[in-house]
């Protein structure tokens, strides 16, 4: 499917997920599936837990030992390739990178959709980051169910905004 669509497999998913007991505590996850030569996501990363082979064209790498998950890395990637996810008393809190206006409300109800932009359940924001480090890229924090945490990669941009 991604050769054709562009839409991650199932296989690709699971590749890069690590284990569940890892996203206790909240961790990026690297969605980067073709080898680019990029990355601002090691460079911008301030505790050096992702890193990039010695080939710039291969995919980034992620020490979840060293990651907290602080979200640097999400609004500094330019494919918007990473979100940070936690599991915890059966939901996820999905940090995800989002370049819209207006931007989304603390507390308000949200579509969330999967990789093929297909709504898969509804969300519930609970944090909205943006600052000017951040280049207009803002951080929105949805807390969605757990059984969405691996499907789950954005939310809808309301019609009208």
């Amino acid at each position: 499917m991604l050769e054709k669509d562009g839409v991650a497999t199932l296989d690709n998913i699971l590749d890069i997920f690590p284990d569940k007991i890892i996203l206790k505590k909240p961790k990026a996850i690297i969605e980067c599936y073709k080898e680019i030569p990029c990355n601002p996501c090691s460079t911008s990363c301030p505790f050096d837990a992702i890193f990039i082979p010695e080939d710039i064209n291969k995919r980034p790498e992620i020490n979840y030992d060293k990651c907290t998950g602080c979200g640097v890395c999400v609004y500094n990637c330019p494919g918007l390739a990473i979100t940070v996810r936690q599991l915890k008393d059966g939901r996820v809190s999905l940090k995800i990178p989002y370049e819209f206006y207006p931007l989304p409300v603390v507390d308000s109800s949200v579509n969330v959709m999967n990789r093929s932009g297909k709504v898969i359940t509804k969300g519930v924001v609970t944090k909205v980051q943006l600052n000017e480090k951040m280049n207009k890229t803002a951080l929105i924090t949805v807390q969605i169910e757990e059984q969405y945490y691996q499907d789950a990669m954005t939310i809808e941009v309301p019609y009208g905004s």
